[in-house]
């Protein structure tokens, strides 16, 4: 059973333009239902704790985000806004807006997010700090594919900028040079993104939850995959959350 919250707030949920939870959930069906769930389950979840929750998507036209808040005048905007189809990895653009307009947001900020949407960015300043990440190499579209022969076999080919596991299957873990340039061609294509090639490291998984229950903050136990192959019972083609 959920408790209501101590403080009822104006929340104001900020989506993508076309995801926007206005209506029945019992409407949807199939894909239409499966892209839109996180926005159903955070609306309803805010809703149950008995919040104020209103719902506005963001597109090109941020007039209409800002028309939203001046008329709701949110305590805070709950943000799940991942960025415009046609502009996609622009998250970042919608968080600053927010922080132009010193609106109370849930989430990174804009710095946070363009480092994080950058995997070899992460891991360069991983290493100024001295926290030890696989050797990696960066191949841009349409470029000869040269890399350091410092890197060894196996490795691991993946999108640069993509997330949700977007063009990654046990088809990743390339073992020679010839399976290389295949899969780093393959990630331009279906990813349409620079390829980030790192040597694979194997183990386990760690995981830790984080969760509230009554008002306070619940840690939960580590959580890890079995010893191994990291890549163990992976299953290709899952379904992502968006497009």
């Amino acid at each position: 059973m959920t408790a209501p919250a101590t403080n009822k707030l104006r929340v104001l949920i900020l989506t993508d333009e076309g995801l926007v939870p206005d209506r029945p959930r019992t409407k949807l069906k199939g894909r239409q239902a499966e892209v839109r769930k996180t926005e159903y389950d955070v609306l309803g979840g805010l809703q149950r704790l008995g919040h104020d929750v209103y719902c506005v998507g963001a597109g090109s036209d941020l007039g209409v985000v800002s028309r939203a808040i001046a008329r709701r005048k949110p305590k805070i905007v709950f943000n799940l806004a991942e960025g415009r189809p046609e502009l996609p990895f622009s998250d970042h653009h919608v968080v600053g807006y927010l922080e132009l307009r010193n609106q109370k947001y849930t989430g990174c900020n804009p710095r946070g997010l363009m480092v994080a949407r950058d995997k070899a960015l992460t891991k360069m300043v991983l290493a100024y700090h001295r926290i030890r990440t696989p050797r990696f190499a960066v191949v841009a579209q349409r470029r000869k594919v040269s890399i350091p022969r410092r890197l060894r076999f196996p490795l691991f080919v993946k999108s640069l900028s993509a997330e949700g596991s977007e063009a990654i299957s046990q088809a990743s873990l390339v073992p020679d040079p010839d399976k290389l340039a295949e899969r780093i061609t393959f990630v331009h294509e279906k990813a349409d993104s620079t390829a980030l090639v790192e040597e694979f490291i194997e183990g386990g998984v760690p995981g830790r939850g984080v969760g509230a229950e009554g008002g306070a903050l619940h840690e939960g136990r580590p959580e890890g995959r079995p010893e191994g192959n990291a890549l163990e019972g992976f299953s290709p083609g899952c379904p992502q959350r968006r497009r």
